[in-house]
């Protein structure tokens, strides 16, 4: 049986954020996680990360060797899903509760995370009919501890002439968000590469399908963070730590 996702309590708001930042940096991309990703996501200096990482290792919630990648133990895994939870989560509500674009919901979800109780999220999660993504695509982790990554991969991985569609789009940038959403680009478009421009200029793709179907020009800041399903697979990779 799968246990329940560690609940949040004695734990700074920083340590809740620095292991959920380890998390989500290696949530997408299979790069190891440095201190100096840490600090250039967090915008803090390198030597507040290394103090950091030394009090998260003290507290059994990463692995550490110095001028070695950073990785969480099984319980920080569990206390960043558990915050990875509360976040996605809230930022649903938002968007479709609250009227909330998808672009402003990140601050709003950063302070409040820290701030509910377990079982304000579970009742959250219950009156929104527990869903699986939040309003960008990213898998929500259920109660029990699982997540589901979907098979997808960034827009700049396909080959010319490949269908599929909009299955997550980065938060990472709020003006992105907003330049997409006026495009009516958003989670579930159809999307077809089809072609790219010489000497490293900008994929060539068709959003929609039909009439309704529009050409673009993406350079490489969109096709990085527009990740993209193949037409015809659905399924995810169940991950419960």
């Amino acid at each position: 049986m799968a246990s329940k996702v560690s609940t949040p309590g004695s734990e700074s708001s920083s340590v809740q954020d620095y292991v959920k930042t380890i998390y989500a940096l290696s949530e997408w991309h299979d790069e190891p996680v440095t201190s100096s990703r840490l600090a250039a996501r967090l915008s803090v200096a390198n030597s507040s990360v290394s103090e950091m990482i030394r009090k998260l290792a003290e507290l059994g919630l990463v692995n550490h060797t110095p001028y070695r990648p950073v990785e969480l133990t099984a319980d920080g895994r569990r206390l960043a899903l558990a915050m990875v939870r509360r976040h996605r989560l809230i930022e649903t509500f938002l968007v479709r509760d609250l009227d909330y674009r998808w672009d402003e919901v990140h601050d709003e979800a950063e302070l409040l995370e820290h701030t509910v109780s377990d079982t304000f999220i579970d009742r959250l999660d219950a009156r929104l009919g527990f869903p699986s993504v939040d309003p960008h695509g990213d898998p929500i982790p259920t109660a029990a501890g699982a997540i589901t990554l979907p098979d997808a991969l960034p827009l700049d991985s396909f080959d010319d002439g490949h269908s599929g569609r909009v299955t997550r789009i980065s938060d990472e940038d709020p003006q992105l968000l907003r330049f997409l959403a006026a495009e009516d680009i958003g989670i579930g478009s159809p999307v077809e590469v089809l072609g790219r421009a010489p000497f490293g200029g900008p994929l060539q793709a068709r959003v929609g399908t039909g009439t309704g179907a529009r050409d673009f020009s993406f350079g490489k800041e969109l096709t990085g963070a527009i990740w993209v399903e193949s037409v015809g697979r659905h399924a995810g990779c169940s991950l419960v730590p």
